[in-house]
Order: C-alpha cells, then sequence, then structure tokens
C-alpha cells in the first residue's frame, strides 16, 4: 500500500483530500491512499514520517514550506534556490524536497502575460512568495516585494501610491488574506489607482474570487485565481511520488 498525504496547519480549507482520492479512484489505484496531516508544529512531522512505512510522499503547505528543510536528507537545487518545499518524496529513511510551486505558477501565469506587464508587485514574503519571485526572475520580470512590515528589501503597504501601482500592471498575492474562512480580508492597496490594464494574480483558489480579485475586477483589471496553479502542482506531486 502507498500512502501519500499533506501536512500543514490549520488543513480545513485544503482541496488535495478530495483531489488525491478522486484521482486514485478514478484510476482504480487500489494499493494507494491520501490522508491529512494537520501539525500544530513542525517537529511532529517526525512522528507523522516514522509511523508508517508505507508514506512514500507529502505535499506541504503552509505554515512549514520554508521550516520542513532542516528535517530532510537534501533538496533540489530549485527548492534550495528558493528556500521553499512545497513536495517531498520518501524512499525509506530517504526524504528528498522538491518545489512544484514553480512549475504551476509560471505555466498558469504565462499565457494571461502582454507586453506591457513589464513590472510586478509581489504582495508577501513568505514560502510560497518566494517561488513567485523564483519564477519572475526567470522570466526577467522586475518585481517589488510589498509586506506587513518594514523590511531592508520590501516596501510597506502604506508606501504604495499612485506611481507604483501605475507603473507596476502586475499584482500577485502571496498572502492568506482573503482566504477561508476569512474572506472579508484583503491587501491593503490603493485599489481605486488600478485600470484595466493591470493582471492580478491571487494565489489563493478558496474562495474562487476574493476581495482583492473583487475590487480588480471593479476596476476592470484582468483577474485570476490561484486553481489552476494548485492543478500544475498537484499533477507535478504525483508525478514525483510515482517516479
Amino acid at each position: 500500500m502507498k500512502l501519500f498525504g499533506l501536512i500543514g496547519y490549520p488543513l480545513g480549507h485544503s482541496f488535495s483530500k478530495k483531489y488525491f482520492d478522486k484521482k486514485i479512484e478514478d484510476g482504480h489505484l487500489i494499493d494507494c491512499s491520501f490522508e491529512l496531516f494537520p501539525l500544530k508544529k513542525i517537529e511532529n512531522y517526525l512522528q507523522i514520517k516514522e509511523s508508517d512505512s508505507n508514506l512514500q510522499g507529502l505535499a506541504v503547505t503552509i505554515p512549514y514550506k520554508e521550516k520542513i528543510i532542516p528535517f530532510l536528507s537534501s533538496i533540489s537545487e530549485t527548492a534550495k534556490e528558493i528556500g521553499a518545499v512545497n513536495c517531498i518524496k520518501i524512499d525509506g529513511d530517504i526524504t528528498i524536497g522538491y518545489n512544484t510551486d514553480v512549475i504551476g505558477f509560471k505555466k498558469s501565469l504565462a499565457p494571461l502575460l502582454q507586453s506591457h506587464h513589464t513590472m510586478a508587485l509581489v504582495l508577501g514574503t513568505g514560502g510560497a512568495s518566494k517561488a513567485v519571485q523564483f519564477v519572475l526572475n526567470k522570466m526577467d520580470i522586475p518585481f517589488l516585494l510589498v509586506s506587513r512590515r518594514k523590511m531592508e528589501f520590501a516596501i510597506t503597504y502604506d508606501q504604495l501610491d499612485e506611481q507604483i501601482i501605475a507603473s507596476h500592471f502586475l499584482i500577485i498575492n502571496c498572502t492568506p488574506l482573503g482566504m477561508t474562512p476569512n474572506e472579508d480580508d484583503m491587501p491593503h492597496l490603493p485599489y481605486e489607482y488600478l485600470s484595466s490594464k493591470h493582471l492580478l494574480y491571487d494565489l489563493i483558489y478558496k474562495p474562487e474570487k476574493t476581495k482583492f480579485l473583487q475590487q480588480g475586477e471593479k476596476y476592470g483589471c484582468q483577474i485570476k485565481n490561484g486553481f489552476e496553479m494548485l492543478i500544475l502542482q498537484a499533477e507535478e506531486n504525483w508525478k514525483i511520488w510515482n517516479s
């Protein structure tokens, strides 16, 4: 029996269980199962890993994409460069970390880009943000990081003004603001400066249309949620686990 799963906390919002259960059912894979492993602290990962010898792969979600790294045998070059892992392949005592968020994000973003999407605003600085930054660097799209806290390499939300918004036509939300069940939250941007030239991309997939995306739609922006990215990275995880 092959066991796969998802670690993170909380996991009430996760689609992974239904998605992989359906994948297993549709493929008539009677030797596979998928479980959720909510971890209140990252140290509990070791108990999960050692609890079942059938465990062959884990997906990793917030808040552990960075914290999991010291617990792994090794990580891929891409994951190393990003500093975040969202996929673990387990082979006995050997655990290898990968980052498949980059594949999901790039494949879902690329078809939407137009000639004027030459600079981006990246909201948030966590593990998901690092994958987005990696992709933007590879695509030669300069970006400005936005954080709640003052940081050497980022500006704060209260520093955003009309000039910055008007020169950054791609805005990507990498924060959990607006995620179910806190659907009334949204990043604090001067939304009134948005235009039809803007593309707003939200890594959140539930709700389907966050307040952030609703504001973009209100001002005529192109909008995209994180569902396609989620599907693409899940498929890549499945390939890695079964390779």
